[in-house]
């Protein structure tokens, strides 16, 4: 994020949909380079026609170390409230929204897909949309984070003492070296969300996020992962605190809203990306979980 306002073209965009998708601002980073870390201030924007107070997404990550808070923030439609050393990660693809109301004050780090080799990818983590965007790391991990990050900031402003190849490269170990921290970090967090969650959980979790779009139903999860209903039912209450049937529903809106917020297919496609043949059942079933009709849900956004 930066105070200063892209001077490119515009972002690409879902003109039809309402939101937009706005690309790592590179215009605006040191080099060129594909990362740019510095603090939060006013006039935070990707473009120009781009006020972040609207719900839009963009194509790269965001990684926000707050020095002060309470502040909303809302990811995928869901509001997180961060403190004084909390940290949000918002991936590539996220819809998301500032506050207008509450001030970013920090330390904000922006990374292009791209950047990092994919080996180093797959350590961080950088594309695990599972674990919560919100964290909030202890006194010791916090001034471990803090540190790693205060590291990237110098070599990132750091122009003229190497050439831009070894910049570069300087650039990435030391990127590594943070999110290596931020994803053992957002990995920790997620197990203690699930109370170091057993194996059942986990296994319907991630057969949830493999098959939602064709399978709601608990007892089918439950007879494919060789579990009865009532086990199935025990594990996902202790671990998220909802039934098993909550939990797929809530998945399905989440892609639902993705699907009406993100693209212009018409209601009744959506309905059937997400397990519903019939417009009418999937119109009801969204109106159900979230008090809102499609229509009307994409409405708002637009």
């Amino acid at each position: 994020m930066n105070d200063r306002t892209t001077q490119g073209g515009p972002g690409r965009q879902g003109d039809e949909d309402g939101i937009r998708t706005f690309p790592f601002p590179a215009d605006l980073s040191l080099s060129g380079v594909g990362m740019q870390v510095g603090a939060m201030g006013t006039g935070r924007t990707w473009h120009a026609d781009a006020p972040l107070e609207r719900v839009h997404r963009i194509d790269f990550h965001v990684v926000m170390l707050f020095h002060e808070g309470p502040v909303r923030h809302m990811v995928d439609f869901a509001e997180y409230e961060a403190d004084a050393g909390d940290v949000l990660w918002i991936r590539p693809g996220q819809v998301h929204r500032f506050s207008s109301d509450d001030p970013y004050r920090g330390t904000v780090l922006t990374m292009q897909p791209g950047f990092l080799p994919r080996a180093t990818v797959e350590a961080t983590g950088l594309y695990r949309y599972d674990l919560p965007p919100l964290l909030r790391p202890d006194a010791a991990r916090l001034a471990a984070l803090e540190h790693a990050l205060t590291q990237l900031e110098r070599e990132y402003v750091d122009t003229t003492t190497l050439p831009l190849s070894l910049h570069t490269a300087v650039l990435r170990h030391s990127l590594t070296a943070f999110l290596l921290r931020l994803a053992h970090l957002a990995a920790s967090s997620a197990d203690a969300a699930r109370g170091h969650t057993d194996t059942t959980f986990t296994r319907f979790r991630d057969a949830v996020e493999r098959d939602f779009a064709v399978n709601h139903s608990v007892s089918a999860y439950a007879d494919t992962l060789g579990y009865s209903r009532r086990t199935l039912v025990r594990a996902v209450r202790a671990a998220t605190g909802e039934t098993p049937k909550g939990f797929i529903a809530k998945r399905v809106v989440l892609e639902a809203k993705r699907l009406l917020a993100h693209t212009d297919l018409p209601i009744g496609r959506v309905g059937a990306a997400v397990g519903f043949p019939d417009s009418a059942n999937f119109s009801k079933f969204f109106h159900q979980h979230t008090g809102s009709t499609p229509v009307a849900f994409r409405a708002e956004l637009r």
